[in-house]
């Protein structure tokens, strides 16, 4: 075991008894990789955590034989750009961060199987965020639907250093998928994650966390 695994192994299990204390160790971990590289993801896959995060498609592309290789699930957790699916489609198990018509339709198109998405939801007022508002849901919903895409569930972004705004984010979130019957709820960050849990997040999207500071 390298000193990599280690400390990974470490984090994790601090991570998973924070879990345990408020009984939510079901909650699912998305080891979030962005800005690392591969060893990382081989490492992660050493811990036991085989749901991966990608945010960039050229990340995933330099890593495809690692993610390939340790990757059971592979979730794409950035912003979706219309021109860049085609790219990574097949790599893509889980897209997180839906919030457009146009992109829906777009990876209906390129996926070889049904494919899979969370609708991305903006915490109200929060306006530096992709999104959609809690009156675009059905609709898109219903797109999803004529386009053979399986809505799995919703998912937001806690609001930068607010944490009372960040809360009521989640809560929304949680009562918008009881309301139409999603099962996933990924919300919750290194930073927020157990307001997150306590809203009901069935997958938390964890970096530093598990893996320390990202380096510029």
């Amino acid at each position: 075991m390298t000193a990599l695994d280690t400390e990974i192994r470490e984090r994790l299990d601090s991570v998973q008894a924070n879990l345990a204390h408020i009984g939510r160790s079901d909650a699912k971990i998305v080891a979030v990789t962005k800005g690392f590289g591969p060893e990382v993801v081989r490492a992660a896959a050493t811990a036991g955590l085989r749901d991966i995060g990608e945010s960039y498609a050229q990340e995933i592309e330099k890593k495809r034989v690692a993610l390939d290789e340790h990757a059971h699930v592979v979730h794409f957790i950035g912003r979706v750009q219309r021109n860049k699916v085609r790219k990574i489609t097949n790599d893509i198990d889980l897209w997180q961060s839906v919030s457009r018509g146009e992109v829906i339709v777009e990876i209906a198109k390129r996926s070889q199987k049904r494919a899979s998405i969370l609708l991305q939801v903006r915490a109200e007022g929060d306006d530096t965020k992709a999104g959609v508002d809690e009156s675009d849901i059905e609709k898109l919903l219903e797109l999803a639907h004529e386009q053979q895409v399986t809505v799995a569930g919703l998912m937001t972004i806690g609001v930068l250093g607010e944490r009372g705004r960040t809360r009521a984010a989640f809560d929304q979130v949680a009562k918008l998928a009881d309301r139409y019957e999603l099962p996933e709820r990924s919300m919750g960050m290194s930073g927020d994650y157990l307001d997150a849990l306590e809203a009901g997040s069935t997958m938390l999207r964890l970096g530093s966390a598990l893996f320390g500071p990202r380096h510029p």
